[in-house]
């Protein structure tokens, strides 16, 4: 879903300077406004549902279609639930750029990576600590 968004706006690929540090200040503003970026269509989607539920909130005689719309109005909000989740991961990744953490791993503290921030901005952890933590909910069974 994030990535639908991010594609939105067609934002081209950090191409890093030769020798350019990690996660310099250019590099945070980028990400930023990805990032930015992401929260406003998120915010938007939301809005244009709230209107739209608003806007069509027809009681019908027939069950069956009283049902269909129950069915796609749910949907619709889980949907919108999954979005408010993302925007809480978009601010939560907005703050790790203002305290200077954004970009490396929670788990073992090494560079995420550019790429895999581009794919994900809101990534948390590097690719091997996530596959790490996929292999042992997969044990869990969660």
């Amino acid at each position: 879903m994030a990535e639908d968004l991010l594609h939105k706006k067609q934002f081209p690929p950090y191409v890093p300077k030769k020798g350019e540090e990690y996660m310099s200040a250019k590099q945070n503003a980028h990400f930023r406004a990805i990032l930015m970026s992401l929260k406003e269509e998120l915010r938007e989607d939301i809005d244009r549902t709230v209107h739209t539920l608003q806007d069509e909130a027809t009681v019908f005689a027939d069950p069956n279609d009283r049902a269909s719309q129950e069915s796609d109005i749910a949907l619709e909000l889980r949907n919108r639930d999954r979005e408010r989740k993302l925007i809480k991961k978009v601010d939560e990744s907005i703050d790790r750029i203002d305290s200077g953490e954004y970009g490396y791993c929670n788990s073992c503290g090494v560079e995420i990576g550019l790429k895999r921030m581009e794919a994900r901005p809101t990534a948390t952890l590097c690719i091997d600590c996530k596959t790490l933590e996929e292999h042992r909910e997969k044990q869990i069974g969660k």
